[in-house]
């Protein structure tokens, strides 16, 4: 009889993507995929480990299948991904609900691992995090429309606050070749918009080719048939080229849309916290990507209460937010994580840091107003994603699905998700635009 298995997914697209190559995998040895994780032979909880918030809903997921387990709807369980890289021997001991645990390194042994799991093995594998990328197909978990492309594997930026480096390895460049195969596989299988993704989407190339290959990679993609839209993300500011630049203004089919995590921008938290550049050179980078790529759409993402922040550090950073008014910004409260430096440096109280976020989230909530507002009575392309019996909603290239907001409109003609419509942007609700199409 057919045993079957159901994935649960958290954290990350880059996670997500590590999900769908076990899919796949699983299905080619002969496994039914169930979509709901109950009811079947074994979940496989694929995790997240890297904040406080992330690690409690691994476990909390984690727990609620050792319920389905212990009422024997769910036969066993395996927890792989960050979370399993990270405590390796805590989640077999202080989990009983458990049966295996497979690092990051060791994805690939999924199917070898639900076969010992029902010969009645534990399964506790971690190959090496820093082992050359292994090429996989996948079962996209994405609508059709969108798929998510993972260029390289790793991180070489060593923050201080950061464990990835750690639980993820020293940073691979894919082959070129191999990622325009899967972006030519993609884009045939009916994906319209395709976002890059890795670490550090800028670095790619350097320790495979011996220099930043990114620009060349997106010409090669934006010459795939059947692509509209290419969205970049996680770009590291210190690694933007004048011919990144360039490639992102001049190519038509590179959405302009930029993910640059910044975190801060005091020097003396940039140094403690090891990251590359200062101040100056972010204002440079900025002004320079402003003036260069109109219509351009910014995202970071900024860690409130970092380790020296006081209060005139904190103010500093929302002057610049004032100042700069990125369009799309994540703010997260400082988490001290074990096995990092700055854990061990001294850091506003958790309070304070969650304040600070609430501040920043509150002044960003008046940018975006503000750039809603700057849509009005323009018409815009909208990628279509959904219709609730009334009204059609969509993104704009300014908005990366999951992350982001959607578009609201009206029309008189029937569309399918995943088609491009023009909407003539009548207003704001929510944080989200409101419009009609335009025929």
């Amino acid at each position: 009889m057919q045993k079957t298995v159901s994935f649960i997914s958290l954290g990350c697209a880059k996670n997500q993507i590590d999900c769908e190559q076990m899919m796949y995998l699983m299905e080619q040895a002969g496994w039914e995929i169930r979509p709901e994780p109950e009811d079947v032979d074994l979940v496989i909880v694929n995790t997240c480990g890297f904040i406080d918030a992330a690690k409690s809903e691994a476990i909390d997921n984690i727990l609620a299948v050792g319920q389905k387990k212990a009422e024997g709807r769910v036969k066993k369980l395996l927890v792989t991904g960050c979370l399993a890289q990270r405590y390796q021997q805590e989640i077999i001991t202080e989990l009983p609900e458990v049966d295996g645990v497979l690092g990051t390194g060791s994805y690939h042994d999924v199917v070898s691992a639900a076969k010992q799991l029902f010969e009645g093995r534990t399964v506790s594998e971690f190959g090496s995090v820093h082992a050359p990328v292994e090429e996989t197909d996948r079962i996209l978990s994405t609508p059709v429309w969108y798929s998510y492309l993972k260029i390289a594997e790793g991180c070489d930026n060593c923050c201080a606050f950061c464990v990835i480096p750690k639980l993820r390895g020293k940073y691979r460049s894919r082959a070129m070749e191999d990622i325009v195969a899967e972006a030519e596989s993609l884009a045939a299988g009916g994906t319209k918009e395709l976002i890059v993704v890795a670490q550090d989407t800028s670095r790619y190339g350097v320790d495979r080719y011996g220099e930043r290959r990114l620009p060349e990679l997106l010409r090669r993609l934006c010459r795939i048939e059947g692509l509209r839209w290419i969205r970049v993300h996680y770009t590291y500011p210190d690694e933007f080229t004048d011919e990144l630049i360039e490639t992102v203004a001049s190519e038509p089919k590179i959405v302009k849309y930029l993910d640059i995590p910044i975190q801060h921008v005091n020097d003396g938290i940039l140094k403690r916290m090891n990251r590359r550049g200062d101040k100056a050179y972010l204002e440079e980078l900025f002004d320079k990507l402003r003036a260069r790529i109109p219509g351009l759409v910014l995202r970071t993402s900024l860690i409130a209460g970092l380790p020296g922040e006081g209060e005139a550090e904190f103010e500093e950073l929302c002057d610049f937010l004032r100042k700069y008014r990125l369009e799309r910004v994540g703010a997260f409260a400082f988490s001290p994580e074990e096995g990092t430096p700055a854990a061990k440096m001294d850091y506003p109280d958790e309070e304070i840091a969650r304040r600070r976020a609430e501040l920043i989230a509150e002044l960003q909530s008046e940018v975006l107003d503000d750039y809603n507002a700057s849509c009005f009575d323009r018409t815009l392309e909208v990628l279509v994603e959904d219709w609730d019996g009334t009204y059609y909603y969509g993104r704009t290239y300014a908005d990366s699905p999951g992350i982001d907001g959607t578009v609201r409109f009206e029309s008189e003609l029937d569309h399918r998700p995943g088609e491009f419509v023009n909407v003539l942007i009548l207003g704001a609700e929510d944080g989200d635009l409101i419009g009609r199409e335009e025929y």
